[in-house]
């Protein structure tokens, strides 16, 4: 799996113009999920990714994590987190796992995050969407699961 984790003051995500998704304080998770991935992987990055420290305390160091933030999670699929973009003009999605493998897995992850104390709301899998957010830091990290664990 990898992820993009952005912290955000706020982050929503439309499908059809209609909001789906909207979080306050928290973090937007957006979600690739590879072939050969298990609910364990996701699973094991959803406790990584809870307690990440990096929410400000008092003194203004990222010193808390999301549950000790008080925030919420945005977490939406994306598979062209998995775009090769070596060779040519146009990126390979060969490493992305197919719709029906990732389906399952993603809901997973939500599931996992949630049974770990954090309120979650998600975009529309395989659906366009419309993602808003504002970045609090910023503050962006990548996870891969093949690099960082």
């Amino acid at each position: 799996m990898r992820v993009v984790v952005q912290r955000v003051r706020s982050a929503e995500v439309r499908v059809k113009g209609k909001v789906i998704g909207r979080i306050g304080p928290g973090l937007l998770i957006l979600v690739g999920i590879a072939k050969g991935d298990t609910s364990t992987t996701g699973n094991v990055l959803a406790e990584k990714i809870v307690r990440l420290r990096i929410f400000d305390d008092q003194e203004g160091r990222m010193n808390l994590d999301i549950r000790e933030a008080g925030g919420d999670v945005l977490a939406v699929s994306e598979f062209t987190l998995y775009g090769d973009c070596r060779k040519g003009r146009r990126p390979s999605y060969a490493a992305a796992a197919s719709p029906d493998e990732a389906l399952p897995l993603y809901h997973a992850f939500v599931e996992s995050l949630k049974a770990l104390g954090v309120k979650v709301e998600t975009g529309e899998f395989r659906a366009m969407m419309d993602v808003e957010l504002v970045n609090d830091g910023p503050v962006t990290l990548l996870l891969d699961t093949d690099r960082t664990f």
